[in-house]
């Protein structure tokens, strides 16, 4: 087990990223897949709210794009909402996509898997192809701000006009103060929290140290829609440190 003190600690942002080792890991997908079952239960309604806000009809036709789409959790809403859409899945770990690939069984022919890394402004994925919509779900937070800032910007340049982009995603709170409110009662929603956090394995240890170490307050990621041209923008939906906002363009 990780020492107390030490997971206490939040990570540095300068210390070396252990993003892509962690996801492109057999063992840490293997996991995340296992447990994405139970993960789907618990964020159901938020899920099929991410789905609805998006601007069609049960029976309009449309591609999204769905970023660092892991297993696909958010797609799978999405499709079972629309019947005619279909979904591009960015994800830049082969195991985590092979992982999807089975979880995506039910929607054969409506989907397919593209390797895109969120850390490059490489687009020649989509080639001139534009977007009616883009969505992303817990993974903008792995992204240094630099990047954050300059997704947004991008995804913009690939959407059609009254295209719409929405993230689901958890937050830092502004102060340590909020901080210690959100813990508290997230607390109350999972009585064995605090227990977990004092006896993380050390995988456990580096999954969170690397959920953590980029993860920012929600006001600048608004700010960044606004200056990358979205408009609409707003908080659809939060709950202490998860939120779902997007904007159209």
């Amino acid at each position: 087990m990780v020492a107390p003190d030490k997971m206490r600690a939040m990570p540095d942002p300068s210390d070396p990223d252990t993003n892509a080792a962690l996801w492109k890991s057999e063992e840490v997908a293997r996991i995340f897949a296992a447990q994405s079952e139970q993960r789907e239960q618990q964020r159901r309604d938020q899920l099929t709210l991410l789905a609805r806000l998006l601007p069609f009809g049960p029976d309009d036709a449309f591609t999204f794009l769905d970023l660092g789409a892991g297993t696909g959790a958010a797609s799978r809403a999405i499709l079972a909402e629309y019947p005619r859409a279909n979904a591009l899945l960015g994800e830049f770990s082969p195991q985590m996509t092979a992982e999807g690939t089975r979880a995506m069984a039910a929607f054969e022919g409506r989907y397919r898997y593209v390797e895109f890394d969120m850390l490059s402004p490489d687009w020649s994925l989509l080639g001139s192809q534009t977007l009616d919509a883009a969505v992303s779900a817990l993974s903008i937070h792995h992204l240094p701000d630099e990047r954050k800032r300059a997704m947004f910007g991008e995804v913009y340049a690939h959407l059609r006009p009254g295209g719409w982009y929405l993230n689901y995603d958890p937050i830092r709170a502004p102060e340590d103060r909020i901080e210690a409110i959100w813990e508290r009662v997230n607390d109350r929603y999972d009585p064995e929290a605090p227990y977990k956090r004092t006896h993380r394995t050390e995988l456990e240890q580096a999954r969170y140290e690397n959920h953590v170490r980029y993860m920012i307050p929600l006001q600048p990621q608004l700010e960044w829609l606004r200056s990358a041209g979205f408009k609409d923008i707003d908080v659809f939906w939060k709950r202490l440190d998860w939120v779902i906002y997007g904007g159209s363009k």
